[in-house]
């Protein structure tokens, strides 16, 4: 009993210093009073009116399951003459007090009148400026004058583990505010077009629909970046949102202001991640960069001399770990811009100077090579014959050897060649023809790792094969 007695008391003494640390822990926690306070005047609601049918987003066969871009429906009048209107709301903010708001693009899309709703509830009719469906921005523009305005951070550094605060309208719920961290930053999320051209910043803020194009805020009360699409098996949050950075809004609102579209810079490459297999055969010394493996004739890329098969591994001064950091590097250059690029070419570091082409130029090309034979390639585990004809002119390519059969547990089994693969170069050789590439196999020394060219369902790619000792 005396035990239990000692046991209570030193329990409520424990509970008693807890209490007394807790001021002094949640002194340690930001305060947004002042954020909110002098943010909340100009983030805005954005009620968009659709005639006729409309699909949901969270209906829309054109998004990944898992990805939503979140904004709210409202029911709308009853039907007239087999027309349908429906309200669709969002949010966004007031950059400048002559009347220009930011929102998202698929908030606005296909929008037949756009109002903006501010926080004490006076509503003005909004034109569309511009909008940008690659990176999901829109600019509007209100008849106003001495608005409240936000204040784009000036350049947009942010570290993982930083506070971060959200406002908008989820589920319609007026100017809701919502804090959390930056939990991952440069996610890539690519699109329906599988264009990858916004470096997305990851918080794990409660975003929801009708949050959509409102502001991503700093401790500093400034904008990081606008909220764009949340991860969700429910169509609500579990914690996984992600915000484009304010360096891609700045540059897309500075284009639709000025020309009332955006161009980005553009290099005219096909590209693939370097794997393990790949970063040993490239003289890598880890897996980095980004693997050219298709180049389009005539375009930025071919006309500064990179090759399939080149690593880029900086940009512009900009590292490149992965693939998909390029497009976000690329994109945000001026086109006719000249700039250096890094690459690993045949074991060695070379840098090139590419003058950035805009991407609305025709993008649109097909690989030309040479022409072809028949046999096959036995050190790899590979039964090969002459690429069809029809096979070549549907690739656009001028010589290959298709694959017929892969000899199970070979060295071409294991990297992953399967039969249908149409091979056009082993290593640094062009294997235009069945003796070309017999030729190439007989030259690779054993043990070697050596990267191998192919071009599968129309797609160029390269995979890493490692010989046998």
């Amino acid at each position: 009993m005396r035990f239990v007695q000692k046991s209570t008391s030193l329990f409520f003494a424990a509970a008693v210093t807890c209490l007394l640390a807790l001021p002094s822990f949640s002194a340690s926690l930001p305060d947004f009073r002042g954020i909110v306070k002098e943010g909340s005047p100009a983030v805005v609601k954005i009620l968009v009116e659709h005639s006729g049918e409309r699909d949901s987003p969270f209906e829309s066969d054109e998004i990944p399951e898992y990805l939503r871009r979140f904004f709210e429906y409202r029911g709308g009048p009853p039907p007239s003459q087999g027309q349908r209107q429906r309200l669709s709301m969002g949010s966004g903010f007031i950059l400048s007090d002559d009347g220009y708001v930011v929102t998202n693009d698929h908030v606005v899309e296909g929008a037949d009148k756009v109002v903006v709703r501010m926080v004490d509830r006076s509503e003005y009719d909004a034109t569309v400026v511009g909008t940008d469906p690659r990176s999901d921005l829109a600019l509007l523009r209100i008849d106003a004058e001495d608005l409240p305005v936000l204040k784009l951070a000036g350049n947009g550094d942010l570290d993982v583990g930083e506070w971060v605060l959200a406002i908008g309208s989820p589920f319609g719920l007026d100017f809701s505010v919502t804090a959390g961290i930056v939990s991952a930053k440069g996610r890539s999320l690519p699109t329906e077009r599988n264009e990858n051209y916004v470096p997305f910043i990851q918080t794990d803020v409660a975003i929801n629909p009708g949050n959509s194009g409102g502001p991503l805020f700093n401790l500093d009360g400034e904008v990081v970046g606008v909220n764009s699409q949340i991860f969700t098996r429910s169509g609500g949050s579990i914690g996984l949102s992600f915000a484009i950075p304010v360096s891609v809004v700045r540059n897309v609102v500075d284009q639709l202001k000025r020309d009332g579209k955006v161009t980005r810079g553009w290099l005219g490459v096909t590209i693939q991640d370097v794997d393990r297999n790949l970063a040993e055969s490239f003289g890598l010394d880890r897996p980095r960069g980004a693997l050219i493996s298709q180049v389009a004739p005539d375009g930025p890329a071919d006309d500064a001399g990179l090759k399939p098969g080149d690593v880029i591994l900086s940009f512009d001064g900009n590292d490149i770990p992965t693939s998909s950091d390029l497009p976000h590097v690329v994109g945000l250059i001026a086109p006719d811009s000249r700039v250096p690029v890094e690459i690993m070419r045949d074991g060695d570091r070379k840098t090139l100077r590419v003058v950035v082409g805009g991407l609305d130029a025709d993008d649109s090309f097909s690989l030309n090579q040479g022409d072809g034979e028949g046999d096959r390639g036995g050190r790899l585990g590979l039964l090969i014959e002459p690429a069809p004809e029809d096979a070549l002119e549907r690739f656009g390519i001028g010589g290959g050897v298709l694959v017929r059969e892969v000899q199970p547990g070979s060295v071409a089994d294991e990297a992953g060649i399967a039969p249908g693969d149409v091979i056009t170069m082993v290593g640094s050789k062009a294997t235009k023809s069945v003796d070309a590439f017999a030729d190439a196999v007989d030259d690779l020394d054993d043990g070697a790792s050596v990267p191998v060219r192919l071009i599968r369902r129309g797609a160029p790619m390269f995979i890493g094969i490692k010989l046998q000792d």
